[in-house]
């Protein structure tokens, strides 16, 4: 494990310190699962963006062609307002 010197506004500090109380954790763990939801979200956009660059609407349609032509069962229709 690795230690971090981390310099922050007095404010953002007391939030971390009252919210780490409120979810009965310490402030280093609330900030460590912060940092690490945070990476997730970024590496997850990172990994659609990738996926999405190698689409094509050609196998795209491919694809759809192999759908059969059949109305959904009742429980899958959308329901309209």
């Amino acid at each position: 494990m690795s230690t971090l010197s981390l310099r922050l506004p007095e404010s953002l500090h007391e939030m971390a310190r009252q919210l780490a109380e409120e979810e009965n954790v310490s402030v280093n763990q609330l900030i460590t699962l912060a940092l690490a939801e945070k990476i997730s979200a970024l590496k997850t956009a990172d990994y659609f963006q990738q996926r999405g660059s190698r689409a094509s609407r050609a196998k795209f349609e491919q694809a759809m062609a192999k759908v059969p032509k059949v109305e959904p069962a009742e429980n899958d229709r959308v329901q309209s307002d």
